[in-house]
């Protein structure tokens, strides 16, 4: 009896501090609410994970309730980690993604008003909340609230991204109903160069469930790709090589087995490892310009309603380590059909007359 008590009681402790602080943020009263989110984010490190399970859904519900200069984007944080732990992302994906779209939206917001009550020399602030002061909500013409809520955004929308990856990493489902909505904001404000979104930026712009065109331009021969959870290009191109050369369909030297796991393994690697691949092609998109591995397959363009990729030649040998850009994320890369040579003809008349001459040299 003893111990089954202890088990009950230890099990309680991050259930019992939620709904502590869901009464607390009900009430509306600010003591009793910041001591009970003290509290739960004490407990949420040291629980149990069958305890974060159902807490992570319940905490990423009370992220709209505690208002726009609340801590959410701890809130958030402490709900991922639970995803992180095994709790549902679906369940927990709308109020993280729409608070970190609000976030975005009320950032680029606060970027307009500044621009626009400033000088042609006067650079947008770094995102410290240390800058917030009478001064800099006066300049945001707005009233204190909004002017408040603005700026809090500018200082903390990079806080969302572990929680916001949390729950796009682990879900093609969350990823195909909120990604697209966001990833525009999400891209106008890194444009601006004061905040570090590439992570957010790529996990928004994963591809599921996408047919893409490959002409191999050596060969003359062309493939439809189904590709999936693909974080980056390098992780792309080992696919596609494994797929193509590895299936015996063109040329060349296909990838080792290791960097094809690393690239498709549900597990993801404990630790960075040292595995190297190596590049089978140029990536290039249909008007002959280079498509970096660097970059992402959504940077494949898009031609008469399907991504459209040509390969050539590699303009000179390169590899990279073979870990994936987002560990908890396996890539899919399936061969669907190879084409007749009538739609491989069919799809190089939309390409440049010759793939390669627009390629850096």
């Amino acid at each position: 009896m003893p111990v089954i008590f202890r088990r009950k009681q230890n099990a309680s402790g991050l259930a019992a501090a939620v709904s502590e602080l869901e009464d607390a943020v009900a009430a509306r009263d600010g003591d009793r609410t910041g001591c009970a989110f003290t509290d739960v984010m004490t407990r949420v490190q040291t629980a149990s994970d069958a305890e974060r399970g159902p807490a992570g859904p319940r905490l990423a519900a009370l992220i709209p309730a505690v208002g726009p200069i609340g801590p959410r984007p701890m809130l958030a944080m402490a709900a991922g980690f639970c995803v992180e732990r095994g709790a549902d992302p679906v369940a927990c994906a709308v109020p993280v993604l729409d608070g970190v779209h609000r976030d975005l939206l009320d950032a680029l917001e606060f970027a307009r008003r500044w621009t626009a009550t400033g000088g042609a020399q006067d650079e947008l602030p770094q995102p410290d909340e240390k800058i917030i002061d009478d001064v800099l909500l006066a300049r945001l013409d707005a009233d204190t609230c909004v002017a408040t809520r603005l700026a809090l955004a500018w200082c903390s929308v990079q806080e969302w991204q572990p929680a916001a990856l949390a729950v796009l990493c682990r879900s093609a489902e969350v990823r195909g109903r909120h990604a697209a909505a966001i990833l525009p904001a999400c891209r106008d404000l890194a444009a601006l160069k004061r905040h570090d979104l590439k992570c957010l930026a790529y996990a928004l712009a994963v591809l599921d469930d996408e047919l893409l065109v490959v002409l191999h331009r050596p060969t003359r021969t062309g493939f439809e790709v189904r590709i999936g959870g693909i974080g980056d290009n390098f992780q792309l191109h080992t696919l596609l090589a494994h797929v193509l050369v590895g299936g015996g369909h063109v040329p060349g030297t296909a990838p080792c087995a290791e960097s094809v796991r690393l690239a498709t393994d549900p597990k993801p690697a404990r630790e960075r490892t040292e595995i190297m691949a190596t590049g089978a092609f140029e990536l290039l998109a249909p008007n002959g310009t280079r498509i970096w591995n660097e970059g992402l397959p959504d940077d494949i363009p898009v031609v008469e309603g399907r991504r459209l990729l040509v390969l050539d030649e590699p303009a000179y040998q390169r590899s990279w380590n073979a870990d994936r850009f987002f560990p908890h994320l396996p890539g899919t890369a399936e061969l669907t059909r190879v084409l007749t040579t009538e739609e491989t003809g069919a799809w190089y008349a939309r390409t440049a007359t010759d793939a390669g001459t627009g390629r850096p040299s």
